[in-house]
């Protein structure tokens, strides 16, 4: 008796999706390093500017690519061998330097420490993607559970502040559709994303030092950062609706045609989980915000290559074919 195998077209990816994905990760790596010197206001400024919207464009664009996932087996392992597993080893990974500097070893795994907390936090959006699938208004849903939340002290298991903080972004990337991107294409778009992008950068320039950090970093109540609830909400409001609008200009000007750095777009998940170890070595030193900056873009983009994703791919993207069943197919 013999099978015949049907391949699945292979589809093309998308360099604009490469494109940003790759932008957005030099945001996040220069942010990280510029954090220590937040006491120089300019410095301050950028990091408060940046902070608004780079993990929401990342949150958008994870949301939008995780449109088609199921909890069929294919998916579910995936989700398991690119997300749990490396979440446990990056936690271990992360933990180990206060063991050899302090003598103090922490691990908890349903309390995500240092960058591990979007692993946990996409892990559970990924989960719930069938459910907003199937909602009539998945997005309002979402605002409303991310405004409750703010009103209550969660607890730091499964980040759960930040998980539903952030919920709506990814949301809003479950709904968006190609033709939305194409409509952010177009050449007005770019212009009018970079005036809103210049906006912003001048609105951080102004109102940065009267902003707790903490609301930036989606990690808090409102009455843990020192609010009243109905101001608390007025200012998620205000930050979902900045967040939304700046990754709306940021896509407008991301270039949509294959450039020199498309193909490292494709592999800032190893920049993410492996930057943390240059922010940690470098942290001691003053090197001031154009060292910082200048080593941020760097880092990110070697962070990205091929080498790199050869030498880590056990932890980043570990193959796991050895831990599961053969697919079991209905008859």
């Amino acid at each position: 008796m013999s099978t015949t195998v049907i391949a699945e077209p292979v589809t093309a990816r998308d360099p604009f999706f490469d494109n940003a994905k790759y932008l957005a990760i030099l945001l996040v790596v220069c942010g990280h390093l510029i954090e220590n010197q937040r006491d120089a206001p300019l410095a301050h400024a950028l990091y408060f500017y940046v902070y608004v919207f780079h993990m929401p464009l990342f949150i958008v664009l994870t949301g939008y690519l995780s449109r088609k996932f199921t909890f069929g087996a294919g998916k579910a392992r995936k989700l398991i061998s690119t997300l749990a597993v490396p979440y446990v080893i990056f936690e271990l990974a992360y933990s180990l330097p206060r063991l050899f500097l302090y003598g103090k070893f922490e691990l908890s795994l349903l309390e995500p420490y240092y960058l591990t907390w979007f692993l946990m936090s996409l892990f559970l959006w990924r989960l719930s993607t069938p459910v907003w699938q199937q909602l009539r208004w998945p997005l309002l849903v979402a605002v409303v559970l991310s405004l409750l939340t703010g009103m209550s002290k969660l607890p730091d298991e499964l980040s759960m502040n930040r998980t539903f903080g952030l919920l709506p972004f990814y949301v809003l990337g479950l709904m968006l559709k190609p033709e939305h991107f194409q409509w952010l294409r177009r050449p007005y778009m770019r212009l009018a994303g970079a005036c809103v992008l210049g906006l912003g950068l001048a609105t951080a320039l102004l109102v940065h030092a009267a902003v707790p950090t903490e609301w930036i970093r989606w990690r808090l109540s409102n009455t843990e950062i020192g609010v009243d609830d109905l101001t608390g909400t007025a200012i998620r409001l205000g930050l979902l609706v900045a967040g939304a609008l700046l990754v709306a200009a940021f896509l407008a000007v991301t270039p949509a045609r294959h450039t020199w750095f498309s193909g490292l777009g494709a592999a800032t998940m190893y920049a993410y989980l492996l930057h943390g170890f240059v922010v940690k070595a470098t942290e001691r030193f003053e090197l001031g915000l154009l060292p910082s900056i200048g080593l941020g873009l760097v880092a990110a983009t070697l962070l990205c290559t091929p080498p790199v994703r050869k030498l880590f791919h056990w932890a980043v993207e570990p193959r796991m074919s050895w831990a599961f069943t053969p697919l079991r197919k209905p008859n």
